[in-house]
């Protein structure tokens, strides 16, 4: 299986996932709107749009992550976003003003899960995916 079916599928499994945690009557989680608030809003804004609040700390500016579908020819570049927020697109000893989530999500999962057995790839992959659907969320047209 491709890793781009892997990653769609996967989304779909998590979005089906959480839409099945909600009761009838509530709201459902936004999981990825949850982790772009707490970890990429104060770079590139609540809007996405590259205005978050330290956006004069930084080297570069955040871009604006609303447009990545139109920059793309319409097509929203899941597995480019996946492995930029991963980290995979990291180049060795390069200057880089964005987190490796990844890496951090594999320690804060070391430390939430401690001596119980666990799958630290799935639940990086997960917390990823959530933010790459709500990514793909904010996409204009």
């Amino acid at each position: 299986m491709s890793g781009l079916k892997f990653l769609v599928m996967t989304a779909c499994v998590a979005v089906g996932v959480s839409a099945h945690a909600a009761g009838p009557g509530q709201a459902r989680p936004d999981f990825g709107k949850r982790e772009f608030d707490a970890n990429c809003a104060v770079c590139h804004g609540l809007s996405a749009k590259g205005n978050g609040p330290i956006v004069e700390m930084l080297r570069q500016s955040p871009p604006d992550i609303t447009q990545l579908s139109r920059l793309n020819g319409g097509i929203f570049p899941i597995e480019r976003v996946y492995r930029t927020i991963e980290g995979g697109d990291v180049k060795a000893h390069g200057p880089r003003d964005m987190p490796v989530w990844g890496q951090d999500y594999r320690i804060q999962a070391a430390d939430y899960y401690m001596d119980v057995p666990y799958d630290p790839e799935a639940y990086v992959r997960t917390r990823i995916l959530a933010l790459v659907e709500y990514i793909s969320r904010l996409q204009q047209k």
